[in-house]
């Protein structure tokens, strides 16, 4: 045991009753490969209040807005403490947290938020990377200190009176019966929208965003497709999400932005794998952040660290710093783990470890687009278990186009590796660098790995070491440099297993592939330079090398 783990593990003895230690809270924080603070549960006095002493009841038909806000407010002005919700099914508006709240679920509690959109008003907020307007979160708490959302029980968001539905993502029978739900269906039959104020939204804007242009009443005609963040943390510090199940979300979960000592400790996400932008845990602009112990089924991306979009990222420049996710499980989700796309203020210094992925659309996913700028380095991944991922189990990609990558593939967007021409470099190029992943598994994907960085700024310094990899695709490598690939495996349904374009400074150590496959290295492209190649498997004689790459391809 080291100092550092010692001095974490006396911190855990000193908590008091109020605040029971977790072992695994100061284990996730040992032995990091960066230094990190110590992030400690907030402070929340001992006081407490039951929202039914302020008028609330919990037979799931009466509307408990007033009760919840009343009850935080007196515990607001005796300077915090807890919110107890007991069993029961609690109707309710939106929630704001204060300072030193903590809202307290018992074991068979359920919130349940309100269909009625009127009850959510337009309010600024962060969203996609950009200060815009939407529709006021079901909880919320902004520039606050010491705020939590503990216990059992279920946050349920009643995302279902929100949501577009593709009629791809249902079987007809679920169609039909959403149909006769009421709503308006698309001119092509394709799409369900719940309100006119929602289509209304999807003609006018851009990104799930309204164009800047629009005024106020723009937004206001538009209400229903501002669906809002099921939990929005914003510009807190010492925050604590434990032990709670959130479902069924308007759009995004649960968002904490611009946040400092973030805890989210043992929660369950749960959305529907139709849902439109149904992502589980939106990281932005945050510093020094657990996520441990938690699992999560999303409809985008489940586990999302971003930093801001464009110019207003840039401009804002808070990087997302020192976070560590530790012994999680994803199930549906476009992708398990996931950078970008909206990263424009960086990211650094990032953890990923124990965690599982079964199921998603990609395992590990790394991705942006000219215009971002922003630097994601310092990256270590290791220990991670993926099967049934239905397209990438490892995916860096700069040319995102904002699809799903099964969306991307299906459409054909991927197109054929080439020599692209390189774009000038500027602060709106972004930069995917320094990134070590090893000790990976994954059992069923659409290809092993896919590196697509930009002509001017390839994907840098990644080094992938004890993996296994089995895929119906190999490992498709373009505009990368400075790549180990180090005791990995692949064994593709069918070749190449390994596929480069335009790399540079390519190694691999003991790359293992299927005896005797036909191609099992396909080098294309011009741009190629000092790649060596040491695999039992790969031989000049299943080697096939562009006439530009055979000088700078050394094969042992």
């Amino acid at each position: 045991m080291n100092l550092k783990h010692a001095i974490l593990i006396l911190a855990a003895a000193s908590f008091s009753a109020c605040c029971p230690p977790c072992g695994t809270l100061y284990d996730a924080q040992a032995d990091l490969p960066f230094e990190m603070p110590l992030v400690e549960r907030p402070a929340i006095p001992s006081r407490t209040v039951s929202i039914t002493d302020f008028g609330a009841a919990g037979d799931g038909m009466t509307l408990c807005t007033d009760a919840f806000a009343r009850a935080i407010d007196a515990l607001s002005q005796q300077g915090g403490g807890r919110v107890e919700v007991p069993d029961g099914i609690w109707l309710t508006g939106p929630i704001v947290l204060k300072d030193n709240i903590e809202l307290h679920l018992a074991n068979h509690a359920m919130i349940l938020f309100s269909g009625d959109q009127s009850l959510y008003p337009l309010t600024q907020i962060i969203f996609e990377g950009l200060d815009t307007w939407r529709c006021q979160s079901p909880i919320s708490a902004r520039g606050v200190k010491n705020v939590a959302i503990t216990g059992g029980g279920v946050i349920d968001g009643g995302g279902d009176a929100w949501r577009h539905v593709k009629r791809s993502k249902l079987t007809e029978g679920e169609w039909q019966k959403l149909v006769a739900s009421g709503g308006i269906v698309s001119e092509d039959g394709n799409n369900w929208y719940p309100t006119e104020s929602y289509l209304r939204g999807v003609k006018s804007a851009t990104d799930q965003n309204v164009a800047e242009h629009a005024t106020m009443a723009d937004f206001e005609r538009m209400h229903d497709f501002l669906r809002p963040v099921m939990v929005a943390i914003h510009n807190c510090e010492n925050v604590l999400l434990e032990g709670v199940t959130f479902q069924n979300s308007p759009c995004w979960t649960i968002h904490p932005a611009i946040c400092t000592n973030l805890i989210i400790d043992g929660i369950t996400v749960r959305c529907p794998d139709y849902a439109q932008n149904g992502d589980g845990v939106d990281i932005e602009s945050c510093k020094n952040v657990l996520m441990i112990n938690s699992s999560l089924d999303a409809g985008d991306d489940a586990i999302c660290i971003k930093s801001g979009k464009n110019e207003a990222g840039r401009k804002r420049g808070i990087p997302c710093e020192n976070i560590v996710v530790d012994n999680c499980i994803v199930f549906h989700g476009h992708g398990g783990f996931v950078v970008g796309s909206e990263m424009s203020g960086g990211v650094k210094n990032v953890s990923v470890k124990n965690c599982t992925f079964s199921g998603t659309d990609v395992g590990l996913r790394f991705k942006s687009t000219r215009g971002r700028g922003g630097v994601v380095e310092n990256i270590f991944i290791e220990n991670v278990t993926m099967n049934n991922i239905l397209n990438d189990a490892v995916l860096f990609d700069l040319f995102y186009g904002g699809k799903s990558a099964s969306e991307a593939f299906a459409d054909g967007d991927e197109g054929e590796a080439s020599d692209m021409p390189a774009l000038p470099v500027d602060e709106t190029t972004p930069a995917f660098r320094k990134i070590a992943i090893r000790n990976i598994r994954c059992h069923g994907a659409r290809r092993a790995m896919y590196f697509n960085g930009l002509p001017e700024m390839n994907v840098e310094g990644i080094t992938v070491e004890d993996a296994q990899f089995y895929a119906a695709g190999g490992a498709q490598i373009n505009e990368s440099s400075d790549v180990m690939l180090r005791n990995v495996k692949v064994v593709p349904a069918e070749g190449p297993a390994l596929q480069l374009n335009n790399v540079k400074n390519l190694h691999t150590e003991h790359f293992v592939c299927p005896e005797e496959m036909p191609c099992a290295l396909q080098v294309t492209g011009s741009r190629n330079q000092g790649v060596y190649i040491h695999s039992p498997q790969i031989t000049a004689a299943n080697a096939r090398l562009s006439k530009a790459s055979e000088p700078v391809v050394k094969i042992n």
